[in-house]
């Protein structure tokens, strides 16, 4: 494992350190990288590292928010966040920050953090990660009905599945199961895998791939793929993109 494990922007944010210092906490950044979906504990304690001698790097401090959530310690998540924000003024975690203040338990500050954001500036993949955050706050708080409000957003797109179509399908079908609409869950539900599955035969390396269009989905058989396109690859833990949080809502 070396510096060059690390993406490009990631190491851009790491040039202010010693060359020395820059490749250890390249190197310990990339292992969390690598480590976060089969070994959390082990990738935050490489994230942990790293800022040990890198405290004041944006990147560090977001690595470490991340990690901190994969392995449950909400509070530092929070803390890491916040950290993270004030050195970048950045909002691309947002949801992470909303899914933070749900996992220390306060639901209506997740929907105040939520709110403070103006989602029209935010990616398209933020924006959607957020109201998913948004909607699990509202059945939190006991508000089916508002958290199913909450998935009703342009990029809700039954037709066309893009790389956030799986979860917040997904999202919607937990909704809709828990306000006992069990048919149409099912139908969101089948949604959410065959997107899944479209994005993944395509290229499963990438995480940008669009699939122009789904082919109206009947409970009781699979959806065919009409037309495929491709774009750029995303980023990974490090770059300060992780998976969306649909699966906590």
């Amino acid at each position: 494992m070396t510096a060059r494990d690390l993406n490009g922007a990631a190491r851009n944010e790491l040039k202010t350190l010693s060359k020395d210092n820059a490749e250890q906490v390249a190197r310990h950044l990339a292992m969390a990288a690598r480590l976060m979906d089969e070994d959390p504990a082990l990738a935050h304690e490489h994230a942990l590292a790293a800022s040990r001698s890198a405290g004041r790097i944006a990147v560090v401090r977001e690595t470490v928010a991340i990690t901190a959530y994969a392995v449950g310690d909400f509070a530092l998540a929070l803390r890491e966040l916040r950290t993270f924000r004030r050195i970048s003024g950045r909002d691309d975690q947002i949801a992470l920050m909303v899914d933070s203040e749900r996992g220390v338990g306060r639901p209506d500050r997740a929907l105040e953090v939520g709110r403070a954001v103006d989602r029209a500036s935010l990616p398209t993949e933020v924006r959607v990660e957020l109201a998913i955050a948004m909607s699990g706050a509202r059945l939190d708080l006991g508000e089916p009905e508002r958290a199913l409000q909450e998935l009703d957003i342009p990029e809700l797109d039954p037709d066309t599945a893009y790389p956030w179509s799986p979860g917040l399908f997904a999202a919607r079908a937990a909704v809709l199961e828990e306000l006992g609409r069990d048919d149409e869950a099912a139908q969101w539900q089948q949604r959410a895998d065959v997107a899944a599955a479209a994005l993944g035969e395509i290229d499963a390396d990438s995480e940008t791939i669009e699939i122009d269009e789904i082919d109206e989905i009947e409970t009781d058989g699979p959806a065919e793929i009409d037309e495929t396109e491709t774009d750029e690859p995303a980023g990974d833990v490090a770059s300060g993109q992780e998976d969306g949080p649909g699966e906590r809502a």
